[in-house]
């Protein structure tokens, strides 16, 4: 099995496995607590010690799921860096009010948000917490206090942001004394937007890794009947028989870690085998002629 490395997220930053297991199904993988333990056991085995949560996966439940293994064997926190994000709030009904779903980054918001997840989830501090979604009533200067707030009582360690722009990234940065770590953001051959629109760029200028999520496009590659689909799926088997690898998986993983914004990739599979797999996809060697194969593929037309 391949060698799953520690990287560094951004200067001052913390260090996260560069595979990553998300979390944000645990509730439909059907494990009681000690098979959850068992399974965080297993992927911390092979190197992978960052884990994803957010407060909005199915409502907290899965961070008190998680929250539940880890209690069975509280050594296992000191084994792992936890990630969780805030700012999104499903609906909700009460007292014959009905709310739409909205984004929330007030600071008292936060504060409270990061006080729910770190008590589902049972520990003292969170490696990373994350702006979930940008939000377009966004107070720079009252996210910055609530981060300060946070790091100052050490119930948090580092900040970032997932599905910012880099005009939003810059404009947080702008109010902080600390550097944000990571930008999560969708990376994958069916989507191309956080490549094409200066985000990646962005992060490279502030040497800040990404975190890809969907590299598998929520499966989208494997089951669609688009034109788009049909053209990956057979790149991608090509590619897989020219690398060595085992499934069209590996080679859209070895595909989103070679971009030089140099991702770490999030798994968001509840099986330790396709786990595996994505580990394994860490030895395939993709030259550039490779990579643009799938970039053709995925557009329908070559490059200018």
């Amino acid at each position: 099995m391949s060698h799953v490395e520690k990287v560094l997220m951004a200067p001052k930053g913390p260090t996260f496995s560069n595979l990553v297991q998300g979390y944000w199904r645990l509730d439909s993988w059907g494990m009681n607590a000690q098979q959850r333990l068992s399974f965080l056991k297993a992927h911390v085995e092979m190197g992978i010690t960052t884990v994803d949560h957010a407060a909005i996966y199915s409502a907290g439940h899965c961070e008190t799921l998680f929250g539940e293994a880890l209690k069975l064997d509280p050594t296992m926190r000191d084994q792992i860096e936890i990630v969780s994000k805030f700012g999104i709030n499903g609906i909700a009904t009460g007292n014959g009010e009905k709310r739409v779903s909205h984004y929330d980054s007030s600071k008292q918001a936060i504060l409270d948000s990061t006080n729910n997840s770190l008590q589902r989830l049972g520990v003292e501090q969170l490696d990373t917490l994350l702006v979930h979604r940008p939000d377009f009533l966004m107070n720079a200067d009252h996210v910055a206090e609530a981060f300060a707030e946070l790091k100052q009582s050490g119930k948090v360690k580092h900040f970032g942001v997932s599905n910012f722009t880099a005009s939003q990234f810059d404009l947080l940065q702008s109010r902080l004394d600390m550097p944000l770590v990571t930008n999560q953001v969708e990376i994958n051959p069916m989507n191309f937007d956080v490549l094409e629109s200066g985000v990646c760029d962005k992060l490279q200028q502030y040497r800040v890794r990404p975190m890809a999520w969907s590299c598998l496009a929520g499966g989208n590659i494997f089951s669609e009947q688009t034109e788009q689909a049909i053209r990956l799926r057979h790149t991608l088997a090509e590619l897989a028989e020219e690398l060595g690898a085992t499934s069209i998986d590996q080679v859209i993983f070895a595909w989103v870690l070679k971009h030089p914004s140099n991702p770490v990739a999030l798994i968001g599979s509840g099986k330790i085998e396709r786990v595996k797999e994505a580990v394994n996809a860490l030895a395939l060697q993709m030259n550039s002629e490779q990579w643009y194969r799938v970039w053709v593929a995925s557009k329908g037309h070559g490059v200018a």
